[in-house]
């Protein structure tokens, strides 16, 4: 008998994995801040130093989707984050996602729920929100999330992929949603917060698959407890960050992807945002040349081999669906659209031209 229920289980995630793989693989970029380096004149160029339109290149290139962030009232932004490129209001965005579904690209859309930058270290609550009650939250995003995505909608920008809070291993909206993976308070609002935007995405969108966006991609047994904590959550897809800087080898993604595949086997997994360095040339926040250089070095070549064995190894999980670059278009050849470089994109700051790393990311539907 024991034999037979493993038999029975093995089958059943073979089938699921098999229907996982016969899905298409969505390829692309987290392109927020193009528009704003289009108005400042920037050229893009191929590896050969050719001219080239962005949406058109990346089409090119094997790219199928397109993810873009959307702050609630990034007006109200500090002055040092509206100069790392926070500015993507609801109008920009609108106006971004119709000529992405214009494009024939799928559009992910990715809410921050916060004025400016909301990661694992800061996820700010938003202004409008800050003398509201706990217990009115809920609401709060329901009506947001649902307001704006009818604006899309009603502009055909409708999103095929929709991302309900942005690197939320700890939460969101902060105090008052900040929680702790291995541990419990607050679970409670935030599990309410994320039923809210996922209810609102279903009712406006009903055939875009919703995205729960984490980074502990490098730490098992936070990534295992944090979904745990969402068994009960209406979404489809398991949302990851994997930056080799600051989430171990690759290797440790590998064990991560297979134990996601076991745990959680009715989830797609996508890679929502990968880079990597290929110089920390006027970055500000670099303390030597080879900071984070551990498992690759700072060069485009450095950058071009993570993206060739990260690209390798999603390839053998089959319930791995998607890989977004974030940042691919950062290109401060002419323009001061930014202050400082990252040098984590796939063109040189310096000549504009594609980097040996666009190549390599385009494996993983070629």
């Amino acid at each position: 008998m024991k034999i037979f229920r493993l038999m029975s289980t093995l089958f059943f995630l073979l089938v699921l994995c098999l229907g996982i793989h016969a899905q298409q693989r969505l390829l692309g970029g987290d392109i927020s801040l193009l528009p704003s380096y289009e108005e400042a004149g920037t050229v893009y160029r191929d590896e050969t130093g050719k001219a080239v339109n962005p949406l058109e290149y990346f089409k090119e290139e094997g790219w199928n989707a397109i993810r873009v962030r959307l702050f609630v009232e990034p007006d109200r932004a500090p002055a040092e984050h509206k100069g790392e490129g926070v500015c993507q209001d609801l109008d920009y965005v609108m106006k971004l996602g119709q000529r992405i579904k214009e494009a024939g690209y799928q559009f992910m859309l990715d809410f921050h729920y916060s004025d400016t930058w909301a990661d694992p270290g800061k996820q700010f609550m938003p202004c409008r929100w800050k003398n509201s009650s706990v217990a009115s939250l809920p609401d709060s995003v329901y009506q947001y999330t649902k307001k704006s995505l009818e604006v899309m909608v009603k502009a055909g920008a409708c999103p095929d992929l929709v991302q309900v809070g942005n690197e939320i291993t700890n939460g969101m909206m902060w105090p008052a949603a900040k929680v702790n993976p291995l541990g419990k308070d607050n679970w409670d609002i935030f599990v309410k917060l994320l039923e809210s935007g996922a209810k609102a995405c279903r009712e406006v969108c009903p055939r875009a698959k919703i995205i729960i966006h984490t980074e502990k991609a490098g730490e098992w047994d936070k990534t295992k407890s944090y979904y745990n904590h969402l068994r009960q959550l209406d979404y489809d897809v398991i949302g990851l960050s994997y930056y080799p800087m600051w989430h171990k080898a690759v290797g440790v993604l590998g064990a991560t992807l297979d134990s996601l595949a076991v745990d959680f086997p009715d989830k797609e997994v996508m890679i929502v945002e990968t880079a990597a360095y290929y110089s920390h040339e006027k970055d500000q926040w670099a303390k030597s040349a080879d900071q984070y250089s551990e498992f690759y070095p700072i060069s485009t070549e450095g950058q071009r081999i993570f993206t060739h064995e990260l690209v390798a190894e999603l390839c053998r999980h089959a319930n791995v669906t998607g890989l977004f670059w974030w940042f691919p278009e950062e290109n401060a050849c002419g323009n001061t659209v930014t202050e400082g470089w990252l040098n984590r994109g796939l063109f040189d700051n310096r000549t504009g031209k594609a980097l040996p790393a666009m190549k390599e990311f385009n494996r993983f539907i070629r």
